[in-house]
């Protein structure tokens, strides 16, 4: 509907039509504005025109709005109005093809990973650990990684922190120092974690990334929504989620080149969540996937209310930005109007301070890259209209359509193998076992060998426990399974933050 002048997205219209360039579209794209102010309907524009282009989305749905991108809108006096004055021909209400997602598996297909694969560095963020802690927590993850112990959920991290905790002495030498009170504040964080939903997403089957690449009949993209409305209400969680989403994307990915489209559009919501609180050292990790992640054809859009929600290493690298309305009562609010209006390209004819705070809703200043990859100068202009509805399905829809799918029984029955619980809580019952047997050794040997007898007996007992208790780490491999399918012997390679490197 909305591919015109060769191909490309008629995103707005102001003095003139504004087209995103699909070739374009992986330097990636800020939507921002006040609350109320139109930044979904420009969401569901931009993932629309992908959609029907081919191009599969992710785009997380924070008010339950975005659901209704699988029915046909309705006519309504506002959408009318954009027709008309737009002259938009052939205009036509449609749905189109969605998948729901939903880490608590109410609203969606869950949504699960594993232990292992988000991998140190996120879960340190997840769990508010220290830099000492997170150290700890980098050793019990190269000791898993290295005897391929199965990560999969939070009882398996939990038995594995306990078990170098308890055998630290054994691993000093070769990882450093592992102390009790950095052991005993990882497994506080992991209550914690647990208590806000972690024993449900972790765990198996995990999500396939792959599944998103898909098509319906037509050849429309998939639009692939996860429910984010319980998620949000831990904000730490949500972006964290969300940012081993992108991260996995990277790793999952080739490098692709210069393409004539994105191979996906990745849409962020509460962008600012994704780089709040993050330490010196993981902000430059995120800011390097966003800047690499381009070069495998994956289009990042941010969604906040102000540009300088997004650190500037990162907003140098989005070119095409959709800006609305900004309401400025405060000083701080009026410094970050200013920083809004200052990060387009100039456009002579237009004063863009003041124009921020007299536009309408649906109204934006827009500014795109062109063919060159040059900034094109900002524009006062009207977002097109969605074709399909601006309300969110009722739960009646959402099941219809996660029953239809054709991943519902891949993701809907929960998997638990063996894996590092059960191994580590079978050396653990072996150790007991072995020291009450040199415990009854010992009373046998000095009640008929006298103290001789029982010293040989209790160091030899010592040294059998010791050689088990370091040697067992080393050995785990040869009873496990691999959690991403690689062959036994094979060693585990970690990419940028952390996760599982394809």
């Amino acid at each position: 509907m909305y591919m015109e002048n060769e191909g490309k997205i008629w995103l707005a219209t102001g003095s003139d039509r504004i087209y995103l360039d699909p070739a374009m579209a992986n330097r990636h794209g800020l939507i921002a504005g006040a609350t109320g102010t139109g930044k979904t309907v420009t969401l569901k524009v931009v993932a629309e025109s992908f959609s029907e282009m081919g191009v599969p989305t992710f785009i997380a749905d924070i008010k339950g709005d975005v659901s209704g991108m699988c029915v046909p809108g309705s006519e309504n006096k506002h959408i009318r109005r954009s027709i008309d004055t737009m002259g938009i021909e052939n205009f036509t209400y449609t749905g189109f093809p969605v998948r729901f997602f939903d880490v608590y598996g109410k609203q969606g297909h869950p949504v699960r990973t594993t232990i292992s694969e988000m991998g140190p560095e996120l879960l340190a963020r997840l769990m508010g650990l220290n830099e000492t802690q997170t150290g700890v927590l980098r050793i019990v993850f190269r000791l898993a990684d290295e005897s391929q112990l199965l990560l999969l959920d939070l009882k398996d991290l939990r038995m594995m922190v306990q078990y170098v905790g308890d055998h630290a002495a054994d691993y000093k030498l070769k990882y450093g120092n592992v102390s009790p009170q950095s052991v005993g504040a990882i497994q506080r964080a992991l209550l914690t974690l647990e208590d806000e939903g972690g024993d449900i997403f972790f765990g198996e089957p995990g999500l396939d990334l792959s599944d998103w690449f898909d098509w319906d009949e037509d050849g429309k993209g998939y639009m692939n929504i996860l429910e984010c409305r319980e998620l949000f209400q831990h904000p730490l969680l949500y972006s964290t989620f969300l940012l081993w989403m992108l991260t996995e994307l990277y790793e999952l990915l080739p490098e692709a080149g210069d393409l004539d489209k994105p191979k996906i559009a990745f849409f962020f919501d509460e962008a600012h969540l994704l780089f709040k609180g993050a330490p010196k050292a993981l902000l430059e990790k995120i800011e390097q996937v966003i800047r690499l992640i381009r070069s495998k054809g994956v289009s990042v859009w941010f969604i906040s209310q102000n540009p300088s929600d997004i650190p500037e290493s990162v907003l140098g690298q989005i070119g095409n930005r959709v800006q609305h309305a900004l309401r400025a009562y405060t000083p701080n609010e009026q410094k970050a109007l200013r920083y809004a209006a200052r990060s387009f390209r100039a456009n002579p004819e237009l004063d863009t301070e003041a124009t921020l705070q007299e536009l309408g809703v649906g109204e934006a200043l827009v500014s795109v890259l062109d063919e060159k990859g040059v900034p094109t100068v900002v524009q006062r202009a009207n977002i097109l209209p969605p074709r399909s509805s601006m309300n969110a399905v009722d739960d009646s829809a959402i099941l219809s359509v996660v029953l239809a799918s054709s991943l519902r029984e891949k993701y809907t029955e929960t998997v638990d193998r063996e894996s590092a619980y059960e191994l580590l809580s079978g050396q653990q019952a072996a150790e007991e076992e072995a020291k009450a047997k040199a415990e009854r050794e010992k009373k046998a040997a000095s009640s008929t060998s006298g103290r001789t007898s029982s010293t040989t007996a209790r160091k030899t007992s010592s040294r059998r426990t010791s050689s088990k208790a370091s040697s067992f780490i080393g050995k785990a491999a040869s009873s496990t399974a691999n959690t991403i399918g690689r062959e036994l012997g094979k060693q585990i390679f970690r990419g940028l933050l952390g996760i599982f490197k394809s």
